[in-house]
């Protein structure tokens, strides 16, 4: 009998911290895990009280670990409504506070015990791997495969930061090529890396094909399923489409007289978000930020989001599961979505107000099977198997690196294993000194886990 994958999924962000890579990935632990035929482990960053008091909402604090997964455990299986049988681990993480996201402490390998370790699935690989000092992630795991989450390219131009952008550029490219074997992009806005492919792994919180679908039995029997407008919801940074939004709607707003929208988020920027709309002629409400599945955003008929910083917008797909237009913008991140008929681009502020006050003098069609299917982990999981090369009771690796042709010379095969080894090694000395390590942005001592890390990480232990 063949011996079960073993899939460990390390990721860079944790509920209740509502982000697409806290989320995703564990909706994809889930799903793997679903059918019993493979053993998976979701690695998730545990943060002290001081970082946990920063990233997440409603003042949620865990003590330890355990209780840490046991919340992780019971918002998923509200949604999804089943049982899957995945571990959870964890690794010690600090938030940086300039980069808005969470980074590993030490060698995160290290939370596979070696015998364990067969596939490595890191959600953000360039995020993960950066500060890397530890064991070779392509000697400690046969397959390592890295999903694509962010276009960090994108922010660091939009701080007209040049001379980063060329450095973040070449050094994502560097770290990725010494640790994954084969890259998934989402979408053809991220990076172009080593050995990548493009497909959007990612699917939807069922509840939000749930409400689809509610909405779809109401419209067929003729009932008012969308009383409300347009609105928009997303974190609350300039960043993440409130820019964009504010701007074409301040640049229009004689053209779209008469409408109003709703923004909800909560972020660094609320405040300034909130004076920008105050400003305009038209009726823009702020809203502090909620779960999408509200029951507030269920009778709204039209999502804007002119978010060009996505790789593959999260609260994109959940509108149109919930059988919602979307209007967003003509560009990569939004390639997956033009699929759906609800979906409406445009190119530019002409094609905004057309496009606008179509979708919100519209009745949404009604998604068919196929489209739900589409959208759906399911489907979302088979898309990931078969880009990963991944098959059940075998792994299959074909790094392109190797010679492609049938008589291609071993000694090219080794001289650019020899270089991939000395860049390895490089690296990990590199991130292994501490003038180094803040040269590049690494947070001060985050080489070795702190004493708090440590006491909260105990309680995780088997």
């Amino acid at each position: 009998m063949a011996k079960k994958q073993h899939i460990a999924i390390y990721t860079t962000a944790s509920v209740p911290w509502l982000t697409g890579t806290a989320v995703n990935p564990l909706f994809r632990a889930c799903y793997l895990a679903k059918d019993g035929e493979r053993k998976v482990t979701l690695v998730i960053p545990w943060l002290s009280s001081k970082d946990q008091e920063l990233v997440y909402p409603d003042n949620i604090n865990f003590k330890s670990a355990l209780e840490h997964e046991a919340y992780v455990r019971k918002w998923l299986e509200d949604r999804t409504r089943f049982i899957s049988r995945f571990e959870i681990k964890f690794y010690p993480g600090k938030f940086s506070i300039d980069k808005r996201s969470i980074l590993p402490v030490g060698d995160i390998t290290e939370v596979i015990p070696d015998e364990d370790a067969d596939i490595a699935v890191l959600e953000e690989p360039e995020h993960l791997t950066w500060y890397h000092h530890g064991k070779q992630w392509k000697e400690k795991f046969r397959m390592v495969i890295g999903i694509v989450h962010t276009n960090y390219l994108e922010y660091v131009r939009r701080e007209r930061n040049a001379a980063g952008a060329f450095i973040l550029k070449h050094l994502n490219s560097w770290v990725v090529s010494i640790y994954c074997h084969k890259v998934i992009r989402l979408s053809a806005a991220t990076q172009d890396l080593p050995r990548s492919i493009i497909c959007n792994v990612h699917g939807v919180n069922p509840k939000f094909l749930g409400i689809g679908k509610k909405k779809k039995e109401e419209l067929e029997q003729g009932e008012p399923a969308f009383s409300k407008g347009a609105y928009y919801i997303g974190k609350m940074v300039w960043s993440k489409g409130y820019r964009e939004l504010l701007k074409l709607l301040k640049k229009r707003q004689k053209d779209l007289a008469g409408l109003e929208v709703d923004l909800y988020g909560t972020g660094e920027d609320s405040n300034e978000v909130k004076e920008a709309a105050k400003k305009l002629e038209l009726t823009v409400k702020v809203h502090p930020g909620r779960d999408h599945a509200d029951p507030l955003f269920h009778d709204y008929k039209v999502f804007l989001n002119p978010s060009t910083t996505d790789v593959v917008c999260t609260t994109t797909a959940e509108a149109l599961a919930m059988g919602k237009i979307v209007v967003c913008a003509n560009h990569p991140s939004n390639e997956f979505f033009k699929q759906f008929s609800n979906c409406r681009t445009y190119n530019n502020s002409d094609e905004f107000v057309t496009v606008t006050r179509k979708a919100l003098s519209e009745k949404p069609s009604s998604l068919t099977e196929s489209q739900m299917h589409e959208l759906s982990w399911e489907a979302a999981t088979e898309r990931f198997l078969k880009a990963a090369e991944l098959y059940q009771g075998t792994i299959i690796i074909k790094p392109s690196n190797l010679p492609s042709k049938k008589f291609a010379s071993l000694s090219s095969f080794s001289m650019a294993r020899k270089w991939e080894d000395a860049s390895a090694y490089l690296h990990n000395a590199a991130a292994g000194t501490e003038l180094a390590r803040r040269v590049f942005g690494a947070i001060p001592g985050t080489l070795h886990p702190d004493e708090e890390l440590r006491r909260g990480l105990a309680s995780s232990s088997r």
